[in-house]
């Protein structure tokens, strides 16, 4: 069986991250993909790096166990109860919690410094023992792309395979709110779903697949309009870290339309253009019963939960779309052409 190679960009969104390793999982499982570019930001990049260690030692079956053992790792060690003892508690609730209120109101008015003194972040840990970083940035198997915004310009910065180290990891992952700024080179950085959640023009550059596959976490849609200052502060943070995403497809959309009207494709952009086929998985209804508190939700149970209902996703939208990929779009890219 001739596996059809496609390139993956993973959105991040803290713990909501294990509804794409479930993805991940079912996809690899399912064996009839091979992946020649992967770009993340934040629990993306995880997933993003953490699948490619065990893909590069063991194959398929070592990159299922690799991301078994991160996500296991993680649900056990909580990497945010060295800020509030309660946090963990925050279970998919549209109620606020009252610990996890007090933690939201603490982080307006201390910084991460202020709350973290001694800069404690268990994600270090986690990565150390888990990434062999020397043996990523010479491999050769799988092309990475990693996402971290640059403090002092508020752009984006993309990380690549001979980049990679734990300090990139973190930086992808580095919540303001929560952590100092990463400094890499001499410069600070945060979070990489601030500027590109995921980003997808590396993988246009850089790889010749013709087929992008984005695992969504963010819901793309909302029904109805937030009136209470909790919903408010939800929806923003969502904006806030999906319009960079959004921004992206409208340009490449633009693009796409432009390529396919020209006459003649005189650049390899313009030829790639006219071959990409893009494709998303989501859970858009699962995405609208979840709020911005249970990304921090690091209990098994709920970990185990979106695991679950990503391979599940996964196999659905396989057996939907299996066929389409290598001949057409699966996703409308013009519904973001105004």
């Amino acid at each position: 069986m001739q596996n059809k190679i496609v390139s993956l960009a993973l959105q991040g969104g803290g713990s909501h991250g294990a509804f794409t390793w479930g993805v991940l999982d079912g996809l690899l499982e399912d064996g009839r993909l091979a992946f020649e570019g992967i770009s993340g930001a934040s629990a993306g990049a995880m997933n993003a790096v953490v699948m490619t260690q065990g893909y590069v030692q063991d194959g398929r079956e070592g990159a299922r166990a690799a991301l078994e053992r991160f996500w296991t790792s993680l649900s056990t060690r909580e990497p945010f109860d060295f800020i509030q003892p309660d946090v963990a508690a925050a279970v998919a609730n549209p109620a606020p919690i009252p610990g996890m209120r007090t933690l939201l109101a603490m982080t307006r008015f201390f910084s991460p410094t202020q709350l973290n003194p001694l800069d404690i972040n268990p994600l270090r840990d986690i990565l150390i023992e888990q990434v062999d970083f020397e043996r990523l940035r010479e491999q050769r198997d799988v092309k990475l792309f990693i996402a971290a915004t640059q403090v002092s310009t508020g752009t984006l910065k993309i990380f690549r395979n001979r980049d990679l180290s734990v300090d990139v990891l973190l930086a992808s992952a580095c919540l303001p709110s929560f952590h100092r700024p990463i400094e890499i080179d001499g410069e600070a950085y945060w979070d990489g779903g601030l500027t590109a959640n995921p980003p997808i023009f590396p993988l246009l550059h850089a790889c010749s697949a013709r087929d992008v596959m984005v695992v969504l976490l963010h819901p793309s849609r909302r029904a109805g309009t937030p009136a209470t200052s909790h919903d408010i502060g939800q929806r923003l943070s969502e904006i806030s870290f999906s319009s960079a995403f959004f921004t992206e497809l409208s340009a490449l959309a633009l693009a796409k339309r432009e390529a396919e009207n020209s006459a003649v494709a005189f650049g390899s952009l313009e030829r790639r253009l006219r071959q990409l086929n893009m494709h998303m998985i989501d859970a858009n209804e699962l995405m609208e019963q979840l709020t911005n508190l249970s990304k921090l939700n690091t209990q098994a149970s709920f970990i185990r939960s979106l695991h679950q209902q990503g391979r599940e996703r996964a196999s659905e939208w396989l057996e939907q779309n299996f066929a389409r990929i290598g001949k057409e779009s699966t996703f409308d890219l013009g519904r973001f052409l105004q």
